[in-house]
């Protein structure tokens, strides 16, 4: 439900998983319902795989192995676990209807489940009651993942809140092969590829910002986005590229790849750092409220906001009646949370200003020190190089907007040698839009390039 950062790492060591909180559906996973009020350790329910990434929702919780098998538990009544039932489910249990379809992010929302695979394609399971399973003309409820099939473009990021979810589109891989093109709105050559990562819009389905958007801005006609049941493309995000997006009860935020933040939706908290009371539209969280700095990392929750900057500084805005601000207010009447009234400008509380939390500079999501680079994972290329002679294969990393450039020299060992290179590369730019390019110094046959971006924060 929001609690995910839109720009880290992903755990990819053996993890051991620790619950408690409230429980009253089992979400636990720890096999009754009764709130735990230390850490208990679960059994191991996914020993083939590592724990990629965990998250909640109103009453749910999923788990993603390294794998990319789903275990979920908890409440189900709408059918959000995705197991074909609507029967609570107190331990971690795995989707079985995903077999064989690996997952790559999961985003809970309150009573349903948004799943995004490894090919960039986005399912949905749970209450449709306000369109946020992204099917038009689907049931109320979905007790099975089912695709949602306008949505066309490849997605590299989920996310989910009350009741509107969104989707952030991007081109992970490409394939090119001799006299084929890449009709795809980007530039070729004869002798090589053009991968680009991350295309950059934003899509957004459910009403569930429809009716506050409603009584906060009477006589105002509100964005398609906003009411409609099917992925819409966010307007007023045109000329960016977002990377990512995050999503709270009643707002959502995307990140783009220049380091901006941009949130829009209710402002009941002052979670938008706005003076409105309800955003319609995207608007750009001004830089000096960052000290002038990138962002590069934001994470959402139910009502407030957390963002890194690019010199690992961490800022917190939005509501904080329970401390989940991480730092105390100098009016204890600003922390507790006000009902606008629509005909006035929202004043603006202490907590709508982001605030650096200094005891958490240089925090990072894992144990281990990271830097604000590129790290360009399981890069894989393959092909069959027609060569007369020993030569040069150039690798070449461009990073947009910018001047930073990285040059991979390799040389085939035969004439029409097979080539086959896996490796890494570190860019060293905290950048998640960029461009790979393949050139070679002779014809190609044949060339299939993947790769897969992560940011290291």
């Amino acid at each position: 439900m929001a609690r995910e950062s839109c720009a880290s790492e992903t755990v990819s060591a053996a993890a051991v998983l620790f619950a408690w909180g409230a429980n009253s559906y089992g979400q636990l996973g720890l096999g009754h319902k009764e709130d735990v009020f230390l850490p208990q350790q679960l059994s191991d329910f996914c020993q083939t795989g590592c724990i990629k990434s965990v998250t909640g929702g109103g009453g749910h919780s999923a788990v993603v192995t390294d794998g990319g098998d789903l275990f979920v538990c908890g409440l189900n009544k709408d059918g959000q676990l995705g197991l074909g039932h609507t029967e609570e489910v107190l331990r971690f249990t795995i989707c079985n209807p995903l077999l064989g379809c690996p997952i790559r992010q999961v985003a809970c929302g309150w009573d349903f489940t948004i799943m995004l695979t490894e090919k960039g394609q986005v399912l949905s399971c749970g209450s449709n009651a306000f369109g946020q399973l992204g099917v038009t003309h689907g049931p109320r409820k979905c007790v099975v993942p089912q695709a949602i099939e306008c949505l066309r473009e490849k997605v590299v990021c989920v996310a989910a809140g009350l009741r509107h979810a969104l989707a952030t589109t991007g081109v992970l891989a490409m394939e090119w092969s001799k006299g084929a093109g890449l009709d795809v709105g980007v530039s070729w050559w004869r002798r090589g590829v053009h991968i680009c990562i991350a295309t950059g819009s934003v899509f957004q389905w459910g009403t569930g910002l429809a009716s506050s958007g409603r009584r906060l801005c009477p006589g105002q006609n509100l964005p398609l986005f906003l009411t409609a049941k099917e992925p819409s493309r966010v307007t007023g995000l045109e000329n960016s590229t977002a990377v990512c997006a995050v999503a709270g009860s009643d707002h959502s935020a995307s990140l783009t790849d220049t380091g901006e933040l941009y949130v829009w939706g209710r402002n009941k908290h002052g979670q938008l750092a706005s003076r409105a009371v309800f955003l319609p539209l995207p608007q750009r969280i001004e830089a000096h409220c960052f000290q002038d700095e990138k962002v590069t990392a934001v994470w959402s929750g139910w009502t407030h906001l957390v963002a890194k900057t690019e010199t690992g500084k961490v800022f917190t805005w939005g509501r904080a009646d329970y401390g989940q601000l991480g730092r105390r207010l100098e009016s204890p009447e600003a922390q507790k949370p006000v009902e606008q009234d629509s005909s006035l400008a929202f004043q603006g509380p202490q907590n709508s200003v982001p605030s650096p939390l200094h005891c958490l500079t240089g925090a990072t999501e894992q144990l281990r020190k990271h830097s604000n680079d590129i790290v360009l994972r399981s890069f894989d290329l393959r092909g069959f190089l027609d060569v007369s002679s020993r030569t040069q294969l150039i690798i070449f990393f461009k990073v947009l907007n910018t001047q930073r450039n990285i040059m991979v020299l390799l040389t085939p060992s035969l004439p029409q040698s097979c080539l086959h290179f896996v490796g890494s590369l570190r860019l060293g730019l905290c950048c998640r839009s960029w461009s790979l390019v393949v050139l070679f110094p002779t014809e190609v046959l044949e060339v299939t390039v993947t790769g897969r971006a992560e940011t290291c924060c």
